[in-house]
């Protein structure tokens, strides 16, 4: 038994647990170690090797000799880019095809009914990494006519050497949970274009404390509402206001899972210096460049397309630079973002839970814009002053849509965290599936009424003026 294994069956945490967490917090020492004997030395070469050795050696702690699934997949992706690089179309296709076909694989073989904390974790983040980094090879083959404003900003010019790809593949900080970032970021770190700001370390320690903050709620209120609770009986017979309002708290305590990781790998990353966006309104240094978590707008927010803006940002900015805008030729915003939502949905996973979560997002989403719609047209214009001079409205309003917020929360990602037909059909069972109850009474009345609008106009006649 290792000193790992030690350290977590004393402390009661599974032991892949144990080294996730300590290789997020490993980001720290490393950043420190880098800005001390490394960030002044002009060896370019040197600052690679200093990475890719770290994260190597941090991914061979976590997975051993599953390793080489990560090294395999860089390597295909430089050779790929190297001998196809004029046959871009050709590149991408098989570029995609290869990364997302071996993350398949890797799930088909090694999936159970929990979220794994195996290689493929952390190879569902190169595989974005990679695929992106071919579109950006791709895109810096065309004319600056012929790209975007965000194409513009991520297109590569000049391929970089194996080591290179393996420093910004294993970047230490960024390899195991995200975030996500293109290769000309990891460029312009090693050129020294972000040194001249301060306030880096500074920014990094108070992520940290944040999210050292979450992960200890996240650990108490998962011990007061665990996973299999919402698998019991006593659950199931509990008020039916109690029983969704347990559900909305228990996902806000599951979210904070995946948000304290975040925090602490951003914290890292602000540490090193890496994560400079610009300046902010008091013309500050911004270091939230690599931020996955809009912390505010996470908890202020009171609808699901608050959560989708302000939960994993940078994975859904990659979603949005390399899929959705990449579908423009389709016309069709809505058909768009179906299908980044399926390549999501694809790319967490076999498991039906990943579906039915989206899908989810995707129906919430766009009822909630119908909703918007209807109020803005129908209810401001009529009441919006008396509205808006109501002290008891704007208690209930923010009542209602905070109790909406918390939970549909619970109903959205139930199937997310059970995962299995078997497990997020047992929960949404015990509320009596009022997720789909509420949007269907919606759907019918909203479609209903624009139908019948339309009938009616239809059939009006005509007045002509003199």
């Amino acid at each position: 038994m290792g000193l790992s294994d030690l350290v977590a069956s004393k402390v009661g945490v599974p032991v892949e647990a144990l080294r996730l967490l300590l290789t997020l917090l490993a980001g720290y020492p490393i950043a420190a170690i880098y800005r001390k004997y490394i960030v002044d030395q002009p060896s370019k070469p040197l600052h690679h090797i200093f990475f890719a050795l770290c994260g190597i050696s941090l991914c061979y702690y976590n997975y051993g000799v599953d390793t080489y699934h990560s090294l395999l997949g860089i390597v295909t992706t430089f050779a790929l880019v190297y001998v196809l690089r004029s046959k871009p179309l050709i590149m991408l296709s098989v570029n995609f095809v290869f990364h997302m076909g071996y993350l398949l694989l890797g799930y088909y073989y090694t999936a159970s009914n929990e979220y794994d904390i195996l290689w493929t974790m952390p190879h569902c983040i190169l595989t974005l990494r990679m695929i992106g980094f071919g579109f950006d090879v791709s895109d810096g083959l065309k004319s600056e006519e012929q790209l975007s404003k965000d194409q513009k900003e991520t297109a590569l010019k000049e391929l970089p050497t194996l080591l290179e790809l393996l420093a910004f593949a294993y970047f230490p900080s960024g390899f195991l949970v995200g975030p996500q970032f293109p290769y000309r970021r990891y460029r312009s770190f090693i050129n020294g274009e972000y040194r001249q700001y301060e306030g880096c370390v500074n920014a990094g320690l108070k992520r940290l404390g944040m999210g050292v903050l979450y992960l200890a709620i996240c650990q108490v209120g998962l011990m007061i509402l665990p996973d299999t609770y919402f698998l019991t009986p006593e659950y199931a017979d509990r008020p039916f206001i109690l029983r969704i309002f347990y559900l909305g708290f228990w996902a806000k305590f599951s979210l904070y899972k995946y948000i304290s990781c975040w925090l602490l790998t951003e914290g890292a990353l602000m540490s090193i210096g890496f994560s400079y966006k610009g300046q902010d309104a008091e013309g500050k240094p911004d270091w939230s460049g690599c931020s996955n978590v809009k912390l505010m707008l996470l908890e202020t927010g009171n609808t699901m397309q608050h959560y989708v803006q302000s939960f994993n940002v940078n994975t859904n900015q990659w979603v949005g630079h390399y899929i959705f805008k990449r579908l423009k030729f389709l016309n069709n915003r809505n058909i768009s973002y179906a299908a980044a939502l399926g390549f999501l949905a694809v790319w967490h996973g076999f498991h039906s839970g990943y579906y039915m979560s989206f899908l989810m997002e995707y129906m919430i989403v766009t009822v909630e814009k119908q909703i918007t719609n209807a109020y803005t047209k129908n209810v401001l214009p009529k009441y919006g002053e008396t509205l808006e001079n109501s002290k008891i409205y704007a208690v209930l309003y923010f009542i209602c849509l905070k109790s909406y917020n918390i939970v549909y929360m619970g109903w959205c990602l139930t199937a997310f965290v059970f995962l299995k037909y078997e497990r997020w059909i047992t929960v949404f069972g015990a509320v009596n599936y009022f997720g789909f109850i509420y949007m269907i009474i919606w759907v019918a009345a909203y479609n209903g009424y624009h139908y019948f609008k339309h009938k009616v106009n239809a059939t009006r006649p005509v007045r002509k003026e003199d």
